[in-house]
């Protein structure tokens, strides 16, 4: 039932002490404000590394080559790993079983590339039909490469979407128009779309004709395979450094390779960079929990303090009340109110207030690793409400004093 005499005392109470109420629930909302804002931010970084890692397929492996650092079997340290089609072909023959999509790549250089008169910049490589699975394209006009374009070496190419409109702009489509690539004329087929703009700065052609037309020989850049995904995250990142430990030895027996050279071969595989990034965040996330509930503990010490003083002004009032017959737990409960009040109003007052700043800038925040800071209400509503809880206990120590007081000692307060 609504106490209206109880509100009017509290108010009251509130009136007297309006400094220290002020600043109290001041420490109690910037609490939960600054606690909802680092959790908000800590869910940013989490999807932030998780849209990095879904430009390339998330359990995607890579090999490229380095330089020999150690000597090994004879050879002198200083050599370049140059891997090669049977390298390639090779391990994915191997271990078929294990693979879901599969490609080499190579690098085309020393190119010039035109469209009519104009030049363009950009990068040509050569790749496998599997490529775009890899790096988690979407062909969103005409085809990618395929199987037949590497058996026949055809001269096709496939663009990226910036380039369609850097250079295409003026058509419906660009598909069936030509690209020079060092005089050589090669007809677009496609046009794929990267989460990244600067992804689609890219021309892709077959990897037989990128070796045979622009004098590839049998060499290629790197090696890039995806597994296919486990039952768990841990079992597909067990799966992961198995595949990427077991490729490296592979690669490091053919090319005599010291086992403990680390320089000569290196392979990347994004579940286990994945894994450490959410390690990374989990204990950033902690470090968040650990600062806002610091203010927060800050705001109820806070309001332990305020309510001691409460007791303090208002002994003469409790006295006369027990006199009258108030029961203890009646004082309790009038003390009580005050401090669930100060505590509850404060903490709602700043979860509003950080709900809707990340609700007004979270959509808009898209940098390196920090992307849509948010947090879930329901995370948000139970802190308030361990608040609260914190608050009442807070309370409950001065009110139990308070109850306690002898009436005698009570009317001869001043």
């Amino acid at each position: 039932m609504f106490d209206l005499e109880r509100w009017q005392e509290i108010f009251e109470t509130i009136r007297k002490n309006k400094l220290r109420t002020f600043l109290t629930g001041l420490s109690v909302a910037s609490g939960i404000f600054i606690l909802v804002i680092l959790l908000g931010f800590g869910q940013g970084m989490r999807n932030g590394i998780a849209n990095e890692f879904e430009q390339d397929a998330s359990t995607s492996v890579w090999v490229w080559p380095g330089i020999t650092s150690k000597e090994f079997k004879g050879l002198n340290p200083g050599r370049r790993i140059q891997l090669r089609n049977e390298d390639y072909s090779n391990w994915t023959d191997q271990n078929t079983a294990r693979i879901e999509y599969n490609s080499a790549r190579i690098f085309v250089r020393d190119v010039t590339i035109t469209y009519g008169n104009e030049a363009l910049v950009y990068g040509v490589r050569g790749v496998h039909e599997d490529f775009q699975f890899i790096e988690n394209s979407r062909v969103s006009e005409g085809r990618f490469i395929n199987y037949s374009d590497l058996v026949n070496t055809s001269k096709v190419i496939v663009i990226g979407n910036k380039i369609k409109k850097d250079v295409f702009g003026h058509l419906e489509t660009p598909i069936g128009e030509s690209v020079d690539i060092s005089g050589i004329p090669f007809k677009i087929v496609g046009v794929f779309k990267e989460q990244r703009e600067r992804e689609e700065e890219t021309l892709y052609i077959p990897l037989t004709t990128a070796q045979r037309v622009f004098n590839g020989g049998d060499r290629i850049n790197n090696m890039s395979y995806t597994l296919p995904m486990a039952e768990s995250f841990d079992q597909a990142v067990a799966e992961a450094v198995v595949f990427k430990d077991e490729l490296k030895e592979y690669l490091g027996q053919v090319h005599t390779v010291h086992p403990e050279d680390d320089s000569a071969l290196e392979v990347w595989s994004a579940l286990e960079e994945a894994k450490r990034y959410y390690s990374l965040t989990g204990n950033i996330k902690l470090f968040f929990w650990f600062v806002g509930i610091c203010t927060i503990i800050a705001g109820v010490v806070g309001v332990s303090n305020i309510m001691l003083i409460v007791v303090k002004e208002r002994t003469r009032e409790i006295g006369i009340r027990k006199a009258l017959g108030a029961k203890p737990w009646s004082i309790i409960g009038m003390i009580l109110h005050e401090a669930v009040f100060i505590t509850a109003f404060s903490g709602f007052l700043g979860l509003i207030f950080s709900m809707s700043l990340l609700e007004l800038i979270g959509p808009h925040v898209e940098v390196d690793y920090i992307m849509n800071p948010s947090v879930d209400l329901n995370v948000a509503l139970t802190t308030v409400f361990v608040l609260v809880l914190a608050g009442t206990i807070a309370g409950f120590f001065p009110a139990w004093r308070a109850a306690h007081v002898q009436v005698i000692t009570a009317l001869r307060d001043e």
